[in-house]
């Protein structure tokens, strides 16, 4: 797949360990500063400079990244604070990709291993695509660094929404049992997963009462198109115990929106070897999206992975989904995926765009 990763800020070529990951010398930008870094997160790749926007460069300044081949990417945005005393510590600002907002870096963004990165699922349909920082008044925008990784054309596809109209940022991705943070990468993962990063959790409870349990046996049905996710991801699951057999998991979310919840399983348990010793529900926000989930009558066997896909609207702050026994014995859930569904906006037309536009209006005009 087609991948370009840029360490902004920098003026040569860098690699980082410990998988020797090329990243280019910073290029594309419109405008701001390069400045040394201070990684926020151990999420963060161990880059030492950033480039950042001043607000006397203007409001809104961007890369234009040119010769991208048309097709789907993964962008990806890891952010950073200048080294510097003297300048604000904590820029907040928003950032757009093709002309579409998909994120807003908040207060206390900088504490908080998750929103250190911003990541979007969009089409490259001009073979050029445009990141841009927008500035709110509170701070100079900063970014460390940006990939633009290649995924199949069909990835994620969730329904008659999904296309070249829409963008996808991605609001949680977690990996459940192992409770260490891992990237396709570090899973045995191949590029064409866009090498996408996973939050490990060992419960989902904030009381434990729900346990980890995982396996070494070979899991099938991974590292299949569209998607490609890897085996090591259905190697570990979360499941329900005699105390709390439900499993639920809640986040906050932006209400009034659309969003493509993706789950996944593989039937690992020692405990279960046929039908109908595991069957449950699965409620988002109290209503059904999927009922009497049985895997192994799903996938035929144990150890053979499922995945699941619901779009839901989402009226409130909070997105809350439940794994609900029914038959036999706890729930069970190896990864959750949830994606903002975004509708794509069109791209703002430079300069040169405008003049050509009203070159041609106004010649149109004449001829009448």
């Amino acid at each position: 797949p087609f991948t370009i990763r840029i360490s902004c800020g920098s003026f040569d070529d860098v690699h980082t360990a410990p998988t020797n990951t090329l990243w280019y010398r910073d290029f594309g930008y419109t405008g701001g500063r390069f400045a040394n870094a201070t990684r926020p997160s151990f999420i963060v790749p161990p880059l030492k400079t950033l480039r950042y926007f001043p607000l006397s460069d203007g409001p809104e300044n961007c890369y234009y990244i040119n010769n991208v081949p048309n097709g789907h990417y993964q962008v990806r945005l890891f952010f950073a604070l200048v080294a510097d005393p003297n300048l604000d510590s904590e820029p907040i600002f928003d950032v757009s990709v093709e002309g579409t907002l998909f994120s807003s870096l908040l207060s206390g963004w900088s504490s908080d291993d998750e929103k250190t990165f911003a990541e979007a699922l969009v089409f490259v349909q001009h073979s050029s695509l445009s990141i841009c920082f927008h500035s709110t008044g509170h701070g100079d925008p900063s970014i460390l660094s940006i990939e633009v990784l290649q995924i199949d054309d069909n990835a994620y596809k969730f329904g008659s929404l999904w296309g070249k109209g829409t963008v996808l940022r991605t609001t949680k991705r977690l990996t459940c049992g192992s409770g260490k943070p891992a990237f396709d990468e570090d899973l045995n993962g191949i590029h064409w997963g866009g090498d996408r990063f996973w939050l490990g959790l060992k419960t989902l409870s904030s009381s434990s009462d729900d346990q980890p349990i995982s396996t070494e046996n070979v899991i099938a049905e991974t590292l299949l198109a569209p998607n490609f996710y890897p085996q090591s991801m259905y190697q570990s699951a979360i499941v329900g115990t005699d105390r709390q057999p439900t499993l639920s998991f809640e986040m906050d979310v932006t209400p009034n929106k659309n969003y493509s919840v993706w789950l996944h399983f593989a039937e690992i348990d020692n405990g279960i070897t046929a039908e109908e010793q595991r069957v449950f529900d699965v409620l988002i926000n109290g209503d059904t999206a999927f009922k009497d989930i049985d895997i192994i009558r799903m996938t035929g066997e144990r150890f053979t992975a499922l995945v699941l896909n619901k779009t839901v609207a989402v009226s409130g702050t909070t997105l809350k989904i439940t794994l609900q026994p029914v038959e036999g014995t706890h729930a069970i859930v190896s990864a959750i995926e949830v994606f903002d569904i975004i509708p794509a906006e069109m791209k703002t037309l430079t300069q040169e765009g405008w003049c050509l536009t009203l070159s041609k209006l106004s010649s149109l005009y004449f001829k009448q």
